[in-house]
């Protein structure tokens, strides 16, 4: 549960539409549930809401956060990830998106916004993002959002919207602090691995994290990302995790 404490009068006057507070009613027509599972959602916490005076009201940015987070799996699942026939062929291979030279394996950043900084402009020395202010802008005013720390010491940053012009080509970039940094994690820990994706097309976004997120879903996984020697180890380490994802389930007798 999200709760106000700036003591500001919200109303929908000269909000964006993006901004603007919803209430019961308005939300259950929006994600076509009926109003008593929304109050039970927002009662039992999975919902990011705001209680003013007894009234339950909702964010719209953050409600489309909170869904983009729910389909991708990254916390508990309340909703049915997209179904499309198109998704399997719109996932891209690592190898068409990353390399050796994405990784940063020792981040000097101690704070998240000098994290963002730095990968946004590893980003950008790269010849991926033609504008960095914009991309680190971007990554933040989705951070502001919803944090994009699941937890476990992951963070899966990334854009709210798509804009194509200012990515050359779809890309990611993969951060590593052996220190850890505080990214307001769910579960409160530091984050160890950044991964940061510069999708050009909006439809390569949620297969694609959907992906990721579940390569680095083992501890195993996560654990030899962590053990890497090098950038060249941790591509590799990165590689043999999608290559295990990939890998036909075994026959059962």
């Amino acid at each position: 549960m999200w709760c106000a404490g700036d003591g500001n009068v919200l109303t929908d006057a000269g909000m964006d539409m993006d901004d603007r507070l919803m209430t019961v009613k308005e939300l259950a027509a929006y994600l076509h549930l009926n109003e008593r599972t929304v109050l039970k959602l927002a009662a039992e916490g999975p919902l990011p809401a705001v209680k003013v005076g007894n009234q339950w009201r909702f964010r719209k940015a953050m409600i489309d956060t909170w869904l983009d987070d729910q389909m991708l799996g990254i916390s508990r699942r309340y909703v049915d990830p997209p179904r499309t026939e198109r998704a399997g062929r719109l996932l891209l291979d690592l190898a068409s998106c990353f390399a050796p030279s994405h990784i940063l394996p020792d981040l000097a950043a101690r704070t998240k916004t000098t994290a963002v900084e730095e990968l946004a402009a590893h980003a950008h020395s790269l010849g991926l993002v033609r504008d960095k202010t914009w991309f680190v802008g971007g990554l933040i005013e989705r951070e502001n959002v919803m944090p994009s720390a699941t937890g476990n010491g992951i963070a899966f940053l990334h854009t709210l919207h798509r804009n194509p012009e200012h990515v050359v080509r779809p890309f990611m970039i993969l951060g590593r602090s052996n220190t850890g940094v505080d990214f307001d994690a769910l579960d409160g820990g530091p984050t160890h691995l950044f991964f940061v994706l510069g999708l050009k097309y909006e439809e390569l976004h949620l297969p694609w994290l959907t992906k990721l997120s579940h390569m680095v879903a083992r501890p195993a996984a996560v654990g030899a990302l962590l053990a890497a020697a090098d950038a060249a180890a941790i591509y590799e380490a990165l590689a043999e995790a999608e290559r295990k994802l990939q890998a036909p389930a075994a026959a059962v007798p």
